[in-house]
């Protein structure tokens, strides 16, 4: 605590709300993992199991789109507070005894956690505008890859955790000692989070929830797209396909799929460094609209390749396995550009309304992959999930075009 205290005021307020949003996600990552596996062990199909999902993705799309108002109006550091609340009540909701556990109470408890995770996400990217000088959009770029990077790397941390705590402690006994530990990172963070952090100076109007800038509505439909094809083959049909097809128990996939998302979270770390590199500048260059249409073509083509392979004599775990690392290491650089944008394109007052309206079409995405993951893995199977994919992708980058580009070399910072 000492030692927090003699930092920058800026460095001191970046690191806590990093810190909230650590622990949030290793819980978010580790409840979905939970949730998953263990009804897929009771007997679920694999479209039940992505219903249990659908009030947690249709709760965030109208969360990122009132929270960004609530943010500006009442302060990121409350905003963020309430999140850390939520899932902890969203927790311990489902330590009631198994009989319980109905379908119903279950979705009622990820709607909680759905609220809660996109107050969370919203306030911690909206925190990084206003912790950045605005002439410093070099390291703006590279504090928001950090902070998106790192949450991602330790929500697979929470994937493995999840299916770790399942195996040694049950599935109540595991939620309720993620209740304990959140509980006590969300008393710390009442106390030392900035207060009024984000507040708008003047007080926004019901009506200004929806963006009227055409970057911010072009780049929220890209990412519709974007993470609807992730999540229409990785949220319910990837760990299914795994765990049903080749036959892996919940440690191996719980294990995989958590050392794919902490690879992905790194890359994401490292986009900066990257895009730099294939920008063809030696200077360096700042992502814009040509960057975000490059990389989402490139990726376009990956998931329909590895859906040709697994009708291929080639082996299905090479195939699937080698492909899905790669589709990671693309996705991630397409999601940190992303990142960087909206934080780049939104207004410095009442940021939270811009990032908020973004982050409520990529809860849109979410919901539509997942519900997507589970209905058609079921009815035609991963291939045809692949495909989608490939499809939704090629939107985003189409999308992309209508992007400002410009020129402008990397600053110092």
């Amino acid at each position: 605590m000492h030692a927090l205290s003699r930092l920058a005021p800026d460095v001191r307020q970046y690191l806590l709300v990093t810190g909230n949003y650590w622990a949030f996600t290793l819980t978010d990552g580790a409840l979905r993992m939970l949730v998953v596996l263990h009804f897929h062990s009771l007997g679920y199909s694999p479209l039940a199991i992505a219903g249990l999902f659908l009030f947690y993705e249709i709760f965030g799309v109208v969360t990122n789109l009132l929270g960004g108002y609530l943010g500006a109006r009442l302060g990121l550091n409350r905003t963020m507070n309430i999140g850390l609340g939520l899932q902890v009540a969203a927790l311990l909701m489902l330590t009631v005894p198994a009989t319980w556990l109905t379908i119903p109470w279950v979705m009622g408890a990820q709607a909680l956690s759905g609220i809660a995770k996109d107050l969370n996400k919203m306030s911690a990217k909206s925190s990084i505008k206003l912790l950045v000088p605005g002439d410093q959009q070099g390291r703006l770029y590279q504090w928001v890859a950090i902070l998106t990077g790192s949450k991602n790397a330790l929500k697979g941390v929470g994937f493995f955790m999840g299916g770790a705590l399942l195996a040694l402690l049950g599935f109540s006994g595991a939620v309720l000692a993620m209740a304990a530990v959140l509980a006590l990172v969300w008393l710390a963070s009442l106390l030392l989070l900035k207060k009024d952090l984000g507040k708008a100076k003047a007080k926004p109007k019901f009506r200004e929830l929806l963006s009227k800038s055409r970057a911010i509505n072009l780049l929220s439909a890209a990412r519709l797209f974007l993470f609807g094809a992730r999540d229409v083959w990785f949220v319910v049909a990837l760990p299914v396909y795994l765990s049903s097809v080749f036959g892996w128990d919940v440690w191996q996939v719980g294990g995989f799929l958590a050392t794919w998302v902490i690879g992905y979270g790194i890359v994401q770390s490292f986009a900066p460094a990257l895009t730099s590199k294939f920008s063809g500048k030696a200077s360096g260059q700042l992502p814009d609209g040509r960057s975000a249409f490059v990389w989402a073509a490139v990726l376009a083509a990956l998931p329909a390749t590895i859906a040709l392979g697994l009708h291929s004599d080639l082996s299905a775990q090479w195939v699937l396995l080698g492909g899905l690392m790669l589709f990671g290491v693309l996705f991630a650089v397409n999601s940190s550009l992303h990142s960087y944008l909206i934080v780049s394109y939104a207004k410095e007052d009442g940021v939270s309304l811009d990032v908020g309206f973004y982050y409520m079409a990529n809860a849109m995405g979410r919901l539509l992959g997942t519900l997507l993951s589970g209905w058609v893995y079921q009815a035609y199977g991963l291939g045809a999930c692949l495909w989608v994919s490939s499809a939704f992708v090629l939107l985003a980058a189409l999308i992309s075009i209508g992007l400002p580009k410009h020129g402008k070399a990397l600053p110092a910072g």
